[in-house]
């Protein structure tokens, strides 16, 4: 046989080899992959999917401030600059994140983190909505405060099977996020919503849990 014959015998794998390396490396999975929710003229809403031991680069920062609720249970690091922070979390944990720079973030578990992201799209743009049927206020046994500031109010919504709550009023749209199934939808599911004058019941067997993040 002649020998060039043979060489060329020897690079046809070798070339097949390296078209599927390549190919893999080329389709390899980002670190983070994003499920837009809900997208309204106060907020946009994404889930966020951080993938295990993969660090985030986010050269530009992140240019609005959110609330961020975590749809699983897990463990990450944020460093920014010189600072880094490790973050502990549950399901359903909520927290405020105020606009930043640059920072690298990693999903330390192994296994996948779903973030719902709550971007705002500006500054407040009502003036504060007092109610005397403010639910917090009116019916504490269901609904409590988890925080507020300037931009937001988190309010932590809980139902237990059959039970009915007080009439009360919201004056604010809010983005209301499902922690279990219930009545007004599924697990993970998140809605806008806006002023209501009402009274909620669960008549399940099971607890209702959600959060509602009203917009300022």
């Amino acid at each position: 046989m002649s020998p060039f014959l043979t060489r060329i015998t020897w690079l046809k794998p070798l070339t097949a080899l390296l078209f599927v390396t390549v190919l893999g490396a080329q389709s390899s999975p980002a670190p983070v992959s994003v499920t837009e929710r809900l997208d309204t003229p106060q907020a946009r809403v994404i889930v966020a999917t951080l993938r295990p031991h993969m660090p985030i680069v986010a050269k530009g920062g992140h240019a609005t401030h959110r609330v961020l609720v975590y749809l699983d249970d897990g463990a990450m690091t944020r460093k920014e600059g010189e600072q880094s922070t490790s973050i502990q979390f549950r399901r359903g944990d909520v927290r405020w994140r105020p606009s930043s720079g640059a920072y690298i973030s990693e999903n330390t578990t192994d296994h996948p983190v779903r973030i719902l992201e709550i971007d705002l799209k500006g500054p407040p743009t009502h003036a504060a909505a007092v109610t005397q049927l403010d639910p917090a206020v009116v019916d504490g046994k269901h609904y409590k405060v988890e925080f507020e500031n300037e931009h937001v109010r988190v309010l932590r919504i809980h139902y237990g099977p059959h039970e009915k709550g007080a009439r009360h009023e919201h004056l604010l749209n809010r983005v209301v996020v499902y922690l279990n199934d219930q009545a007004g939808g599924a697990a993970d599911d998140a809605r806008i919503a806006g002023a209501a004058l009402h009274a909620e019941e669960n008549d399940s067997d099971r607890a209702a849990d959600r959060i509602a993040v009203e917009l300022k």
